[in-house]
Formats: C-alpha cells, sequence, structure tokens
C-alpha cells in the first residue's frame, strides 16, 4: 500500500490538499470524487520519507509502545475520537523518536488515512503482528478491546524475555570476568615468574613451561586473538543472516545442553501465545501463521511454522507439522489437537503459554543453581593450574640450585 498526495478544489473553489493511503492511483481518484473534490494533481509519496521515519524510530522501547497501546484503548473505550486521542498521548510522550512517529501517525489519519495503514509505514516502531491486530480491531469495530489484548500480550512476552536475560547476565559477567582475570595472569604476572625462572640453569616442569609458553604467544599476539574472536563473531553473525546458516545455528542452539531446554521452552510459550493472541482477536488462521512464523526469532521454528501453515492450507489440522519437528513435546501437540476439534483452539493455545511461563520460571531457577557452582569449578581449575604452574619450580627450588 502507498501514500499519494493530492491537490484538489472543493465545491466552493478552495484548494485542498492532504494524503491517502491507497493500493493504487485509481482508488485515490475514486475516494475523492466519494468527497465532490475537484483533482488537480495526484503524486505518489517516495519511500524516503518512510524509510526515514523507519530508521529514526528503531529506539523506541517495547515498555513505551505498551504503555501506549493501554492508554490508545482507554481513550477509544471512552468514545474519544481517534485524531484527538493519538494528539493527547503526543504531549505526554518524552521520548523524541516516539513523538515525532505520533506525530506523523496523527497528520496521517487526520488526512484520510486508517490507524493500521498509519502504524504499518513505521515497522520499527509496530511490528506486523501490531499492525495485523489493530487492522482487525477496526473492521470489527473492537478496537479498544484489541488494542488491550496487544498490551497484555506485550507485557507478558516482555516479562519472559526479561526472565531469560536475567537468568544469562550472571553467568555472562562471570565468564567474562574469569576471561580477563585469566588473561592479565598470563600477560602481567606470568612474564616475571619467567624472568627469575630463566636464571636457573635447570629445565623446568612441563607445567610450567607450557604456561609460558602460553603466556609469550599471548603477548605477542594478543591483538590478533582479540581480534580474531570479533572477526569470528562476526562472520558468525552474518552466516546466520542467511537461510543455511540461521538453520544450522537455530539447530545448535535447541541442541546445548542446558541452555537448549530453556531456548525451546521459552520458543513455545512465544509460539503459543502468539497464535493465540491473533486468533483470539479474529485474524484468520493463515495470516496468523505467517506473522507467527516472522516473529518467533527461531529459523527452525519458522520452518516448522510454514509446515503447519501449509498443512492448514491443504485442509489439514495443525498437530501434524508440530509434532514431526521434534522440538513440540507430545503433550503441546495432543492439546493443539484437541483444540482444533473442539473449537477452542485459543485457549489451549493460552493455557500452553501459562504451563510453559511456568516452566521457564523453574528452568530459569534451575538454571541459576547449576551455572553457579559449574562456574566457580571451572575458574578454580583455571586459577589453580596457573598458580601449581608458577609455583612448583619454587616448591622444587632445593633440587634446582
Amino acid at each position: 500500500m502507498a501514500t499519494f498526495k493530492y491537490v484538489a478544489k472543493n465545491q466552493e473553489s478552495r484548494s485542498v490538499t492532504g494524503k491517502i493511503a491507497a493500493d493504487n492511483k485509481a482508488a485515490v481518484i475514486e475516494e475523492l470524487r466519494k468527497r465532490n473534490l475537484i483533482i488537480i494533481s495526484i503524486n505518489e509519496v517516495k519511500d524516503a520519507v518512510k524509510k526515514k521515519s523507519s530508521f529514526s524510530s528503531k529506539k523506541v522501547k517495547a515498555d513505551e509502545i505498551v504503555i501506549f497501546a493501554r492508554q490508545l484503548a482507554t481513550m477509544v473505550e471512552a468514545g474519544i475520537p481517534i485524531v484527538q486521542g493519538l494528539d493527547a498521548l503526543q504531549e505526554q510522550v518524552a521520548q523524541p523518536t516516539f513523538k515525532r512517529t505520533l506525530s506523523t501517525i496523527t497528520e496521517d489519519i487526520s488526512h484520510g488515512s486508517s490507524l493500521s495503514v498509519a502504524f504499518s509505514k513505521h515497522p520499527a516502531v509496530f511490528d506486523t503482528l501490531f499492525v495485523n491486530m489493530v487492522r482487525v480491531g477496526e473492521t470489527g469495530g473492537v478496537l479498544a478491546q484489541v488494542l488491550d489484548r496487544i498490551a497484555m500480550y506485550m507485557e507478558k512476552t516482555l516479562r519472559l524475555r526479561r526472565k531469560v536475560k536475567a537468568a544469562l547476565i550472571y553467568p555472562a559477567v562471570v565468564v567474562s570476568m574469569a576471561v580477563i582475570i585469566t588473561i592479565v595472569l598470563l600477560v602481567k604476572v606470568v612474564p616475571t615468574f619467567a624472568e627469575i625462572y630463566e636464571s636457573f640453569d635447570s629445565e623446568l616442569p612441563a607445567m610450567t613451561q607450557m604456561l609460558i609458553t602460553i603466556s609469550n604467544i599471548l603477548q605477542q599476539y594478543l591483538l590478533y586473538v582479540v581480534g580474531g574472536f570479533m572477526l569470528a563473531g562476526f562472520l558468525l553473525r552474518q552466516w546466520h543472516k542467511t537461510k543455511q546458516g540461521a538453520i544450522v545455528i537455530d539447530s545448535a542452539l535447541l541442541k546445548l545442553p542446558i541452555f537448549g531446554d530453556l531456548l525451546r521452552k521459552v520458543a513455545i510459550s512465544r509460539f503459543s501465545r502468539t497464535l493465540a493472541t491473533l486468533v483470539q482477536s479474529g485474524v484468520p488462521i493463515l495470516e496468523s501463521l505467517d506473522i507467527v512464523g516472522k516473529t518467533i526469532g527461531n529459523k527452525v521454528l519458522e520452518m516448522t511454522v510454514d509446515d503447519v501453515k501449509n498443512n492448514v492450507r491443504s485442509g489439514e489440522s495443525i498437530a501434524p507439522p508440530l509434532a514431526k519437528s521434534g522440538v513440540f513435546p507430545p503433550m503441546v501437540t495432543r492439546m493443539i489437537s484437541i483444540g482444533e476439534k473442539s473449537g477452542q483452539l485459543e485457549k489451549m493455545l493460552l493455557k500452553i503459554s501459562e504451563f510453559y511461563d511456568d516452566q521457564v520460571d523453574a528452568a530459569v531457577d534451575g538454571l541459576t543453581s547449576i551455572i553457579e557452582p559449574l562456574i566457580i569449578g571451572v575458574l578454580g581449575i583455571v586459577i589453580g593450574f596457573i598458580v601449581v604452574a608458577l609455583f612448583m619450580p619454587i616448591m622444587n627450588i632445593t633440587q634446582i640450585i
């Protein structure tokens, strides 16, 4: 859908300008004729404005969108016109980018655009799920309920994401500190001992010699090693952007010993909640599956959702492709199958998402209790090796002398 800028004259021969979002120029002409306007010119607005708006909207936080959806739902339910509601919300928004975005949306709506079309011009702020649900809410006349449902969905999704991040931050910090301490010991402390041991006219123990060798390599090639890790990370990230790379990496992540189970539970919860919210809001099932596939965040699961979509398109059920994927447990696929047969699919999906939210909580607690002693143990082994290797020649100093 494109945006067209028009210049026309009304029945009083006054010039009128504005913008209309439509599929083509013919649709704009038809709309202007309905308004009894004499058309002077119609020009399509280039995508540069849209791209600039989208690019500048990347820093809007999800929390702000949740508050916005909740407040807009309240205003719509109270019978306040959309333009007035957006004006009021725009005034109280402190984030400059979001304020500009709302200003553009208000202008588009005042020029005849629908709310969903105006939102769709800012994909960095309002994703596909948000736009489609708003479109359904507008069509069905239940915009307030849909906006409230969006806010609730986003709140639960954010809460789940924060739990997972909180579980991963602690081990990441500890591992980073362990690596930094080890590098400092190898680059700064070990060379001092190496100079002392050079004066000993004796062969050093194998552990000490190996430690000194590693220290020498790091001193000479530390920048290259760091650069190599950064380059490897960059290449891995670029490869993940390709289809084959995403399949390999995402599949490997799901098979990780400790984190894989947590990632699987998060993915099942997200899949269930997203699909339930869309179906509950009245979005057609094929369109819902298309949105779920794009927002699930794992290529393996995205391919599974594509299989589900093909199954549904051919008149079959959702459950078989999910069971075939090996990612979804039998309990989940059976509940979905029962939900389809009983006509209560969204209710079953919500129960699944709630169950797996609890499972994620338990997994996060378990992950913290497992990783903490594991990291301490590994760190103790590394530091212990360095200390023993450094002081082994001193313990044997009598023999060396």
